[in-house]
């Protein structure tokens, strides 16, 4: 396996362990709950979190995705437990495919997403599966500015929350 292909391993696991952390507390209770009218519900955002690992999978297994042909469907979750197991499926379909890649086939591949004729974007696969990881933290930290909302204790991602450090 390549360096390459192993560093994106690790950071793909460095980003699941934060990412773990906060849809395990990610309360069933809520999941209709939205900040703004035009705001995912928090069980639609939390979905997606736990799905993203997939989109690397699919990246290196295809050429592109098109919505006016495969429109975006997600699984339902009904609990906590099923949001963390379906995580940990995404994440093991993601990585399983990205133990195989062939690391030219990244960095020339090209992966484009669409909307029939509208174009998106283009880029390599490489691109594409760093893209994806950029995506999870983007909206792990939407999640968590939900969570925040709904008064409900942020775990730390890159180092202690305000919610994990003593009081100044």
């Amino acid at each position: 396996m390549s360096t390459l292909i192993n560093l994106m391993l690790k950071e793909m696991e460095h980003e699941a362990e934060t990412t773990r952390k906060m849809l395990s507390i990610v309360p069933a209770d809520k999941f209709a709950w939205k900040p703004h009218p035009k705001s995912m519900s928090l069980q639609q955002l939390a979905t997606h979190v736990a799905e993203l690992p997939t989109w690397v999978a699919m990246t290196i297994t295809t050429s592109e995705l098109d919505f006016a042909v495969n429109p975006y469907q997600p699984v339902p979750l009904s609990s906590t437990e099923e949001l963390l197991a379906y995580f940990e499926k995404s994440l093991i379909e993601g990585k399983t495919e990205l133990e195989k890649a062939d690391e030219q086939k990244l960095l020339t591949d090209t992966w484009t997403l669409r909307n029939g004729d509208e174009i998106y974007n283009t880029d390599t696969k490489y691109e594409v599966v760093r893209m994806t990881y950029c995506q999870i933290v983007h909206h792990r930290a939407q999640l968590g500015v939900f969570l925040r909302l709904l008064n409900i204790p942020i775990p730390g991602s890159y180092g202690p929350s305000a919610d994990e450090m003593p009081p100044m």
